[in-house]
């Protein structure tokens, strides 16, 4: 498989895989470590928790859902969202951190789990037409949208999750 997906099943794959992976991560640190910052941060220099990974993919999965169910509603869509603009995503990540900051590490991971669920059962509601086969935004299809939301900062952060992980000798 190439590593853009070009179909909905290439598309279903790299997203269910690399979560699988990334919440195989996320279980093994102990809970106690997972405020801890040492995470690379979205923005150059800086440095987020475990926890705020994880708001992060949630944020970004909830806004996927969230534009698809505007588009289909005939709604206008504030791309990337309301209040932001494609040169502010470091605001938008901060933002996704504050909203989540209260939230238990079990509790984010759930959220995750059903905002990933969410995304495969849109994806799964669709076909390769949909996802593929015209521009959904600028010049970018549904599909690559998705994707670029989901499956590649899931990569990005299990990276970052695991270098976290060795840095703490942790298994």
């Amino acid at each position: 498989m190439s590593s853009v997906p070009k179909s909905k099943e290439e598309l279903e794959r790299a997203i269910s895989e690399i979560f699988s992976k990334l919440m195989l991560d996320y279980r093994s640190i102990p809970a106690e470590l997972t405020r801890e910052i040492g995470v690379e941060g979205n923005i150059k220099g800086t440095e987020i928790s475990v926890c705020d990974t994880v708001s992060y993919l949630v944020g970004w999965g909830n806004l996927v859902l969230k534009w698809h169910h505007l588009s289909e509603q005939g709604e206008p869509v504030d791309f990337p969202e309301t209040g932001y603009k494609w040169n502010q995503l470091g605001l938008l990540a901060d933002s996704f951190h504050k909203q989540y900051k209260e939230w238990k590490y079990s509790e984010l991971l759930s959220e995750f789990e059903r905002t990933v669920d969410q995304i495969l059962s849109l994806i799964s509601s669709l076909d390769n037409k949909a996802l593929y086969g015209a521009p959904w935004y600028e010049n970018w299809t549904l599909g690559r949208m998705i994707q670029f939301n989901t499956s590649s900062p899931m990569k990005n952060m299990r990276t970052k999750v695991r270098r976290f992980k060795k840095v703490r000798s942790i298994k």
